[in-house]
């Protein structure tokens, strides 16, 4: 299954966008599902999936209803504590969802796609309207960080002691919560699982949608560097409501000719990984399935259908699959030598950990080692990756960024790698 992530700046038309590409690829036979958490014009309000042609279905996400039925499945589970510590129960009409609902709602709807559970004949291609770019990064990193919480708080290792519990049980006069805690763990750890694997799978992409102009600009200039560092790879960039380019109006004139400066700018900076296309600006917001189509077929003009800027089965390997990757240099008899050994069973030069940060300043760039992790923040982004096994036998001995490519340089430690002879 194809999934095509669709987000930009706010007010660039994100959700018009991600339901016209869906329209698009539904029209050309793909079986096509939509998410969104907005309503859209002309398209069944459902949460659940609802036919909107023969070959579209779209649901809607509801977030007050995921967050009152998490927050009731979570209170019975505690029941004996609460009951322990007097406290009175919840009933989910006094129940007000709290920020944050959304993206775990968003989350919970992908996780029910990936699984097949809304189809049992599945879908070819999966449409999702994500919030605003600042936001749809954080959503789509949320899976891996809290998998990582949970296995920093929860290690199974710990589970070791759970002979102990039943005395524990006893002496305390109420059943120890930390069985039901680890099994409920668990399952949240491999409900994120899913999640994780359709973001980082290779048939996932990201559409951004921007109205041409200098805020767009600088948001994605910033969103670009983000995504990289999250392994998400851009498939296109939609220029949306873009003006005719000659008119009268001198007033019309200037603002067409702003947005041709800024997709002259978008051309030099996004050919390569991301060619923009143009939807024009249909004189009022899209009101219908009609204005819906008219779009659809200018997005399937434009290769806005859902089909990849590189093919699926193109990404070859190395550094277009994966978002990092590792060369190994400078060996002892120099380049060609002696095949990378030393006498300690270990490569003889430097393993370099190699990542893209198009966009990135040497200023804006902070690297942190721990233990078997790299910490690395670019500007507003964050992200912590665990090491190789390789790696983690190796000392930090530099980094550098250069042509948009961080390179870590990493340095064999003799006392961490067997000797063979």
């Amino acid at each position: 299954m194809r999934t095509v992530l669709v987000t930009g700046p706010g007010g660039a038309g994100r959700t018009t966008v991600a339901a016209a590409t869906a329209l698009a690829a539904s029209r050309r036979g793909a079986r096509t599902l939509l998410i969104s958490p907005d309503d859209i014009p002309g398209f069944p309000a459902s949460t659940v999936p609802a036919q909107v042609t023969e070959t579209l279905w779209s649901v809607t996400t509801d977030s007050a209803e995921h967050f009152r039925t998490e927050l009731l499945a979570l209170q019975d589970q505690l029941s004996a504590v609460l009951g322990l510590l007097g406290g009175n129960r919840l009933d989910g009409e006094e129940l007000t969802e709290l920020p944050g609902s959304g993206q775990l709602a968003l989350l919970q709807s992908l996780r029910r796609a990936a699984r097949g559970d809304w189809s049992r004949d599945g879908y070819d291609l999966l449409v999702v309207d994500l919030p605003p770019l600042r936001e749809a990064l954080a959503v789509l990193a949320l899976p891996e960080q809290l998998r990582r919480y949970l296995r920093r708080l929860l290690p199974q290792e710990r589970q070791a002691a759970r002979a102990l519990r039943p005395m524990l049980a006893q002496l305390a006069g109420v059943p120890m919560p930390a069985q039901w805690l680890y099994e409920a763990a668990a399952r949240r750890d491999a409900e994120l699982a899913e999640v994780q694997a359709l973001i980082e799978d290779r048939a996932t992409t990201v559409r951004l949608v921007a109205e041409p102009g200098p805020a767009a600009e600088d948001a994605l200039r910033t969103a670009r560097t983000g995504l990289a560092l999250q392994g998400l790879r851009v498939d296109a960039l939609v220029a949306n409501r873009v003006l005719p380019r000659h008119s009268g109006d001198p007033w019309f004139a200037a603002l067409a000719a702003q947005q041709e400066k800024c997709l002259d700018h978008w051309c030099e900076e996004w050919a390569a990984e991301a060619p923009p296309r143009e939807l024009p600006h249909l004189g009022r917001d899209p009101q219908g399935v009609d204005d819906l189509a008219a779009l659809a077929a200018l997005a399937a003009s434009a290769g806005g259908d859902g089909a990849p800027a590189v093919a699926v089965d193109d990404r070859g390997t190395g550094r277009a699959e994966d978002p990092w990757w590792i060369e190994e240099s400078e060996t002892p008899d120099g380049p060609g030598g002696s095949g990378g050994q030393d006498g300690s069973g270990g490569p003889g030069g430097i393993l370099v950990w190699c990542l893209r940060l198009p966009g990135a300043v040497k200023k804006d760039l902070q690297l942190v080692r721990r233990g078997s992790e790299l910490l690395l923040t670019v500007g507003p982004f964050h992200r912590i990756v665990p090491l190789e096994s390789a790696l983690r036998r190796c000392t930090v001995s530099g980094a550098a960024l250069t042509d948009g490519v961080l390179r870590v340089r990493f340095t064999p430690d003799p006392d961490l790698w067997p000797r063979t002879g």
